[in-house]
């Protein structure tokens, strides 16, 4: 149990890291070469598995609430029906409900780590 406590704290970094390389594939395998600027993304989320830093581990976790809080505004304002959405931006957000949810769990988790001092 002790083992699995002290790998727990990696659990959103690991997260943000399989969303980045399955964003890069998919698109990849349609763009080509130009999918490759994608993975830059995954620099911050790998340095803080590297060499752990607080201040940048609070700065991910602050970005990617207020980028998931934007998110779930649009959700509800679709369920609200506030804006007319096209079909395919619907089912874009029913399939990137999930997504929407953990990036949001994840976030949190992050800022929790950075102030509970686990580094």
């Amino acid at each position: 149990m002790n083992t699995i406590s002290k790998y727990t704290k990696f659990i959103p970094y690991l997260y943000f890291i399989s969303v980045i390389a399955y964003w890069f594939t998919y698109i990849n395998r349609s763009e080509g070469i130009s999918a490759y600027p994608i993975l830059l993304f995954g620099i911050p989320f790998l340095w803080q598995l590297i060499k752990p830093n607080r201040n940048l581990n609070f700065s991910l976790g602050i970005v990617f609430v207020c980028l998931s809080s934007y998110l779930i505004l649009a959700y509800l304002s679709n369920l609200l029906n506030i804006v007319n959405w096209s079909e395919s931006a619907k089912r874009l957000l029913f399939y990137g409900g999930a997504l929407v949810i953990g990036n949001f769990v994840m976030s949190l988790w992050i800022i929790r780590n950075s102030i509970k001092k686990v580094f």
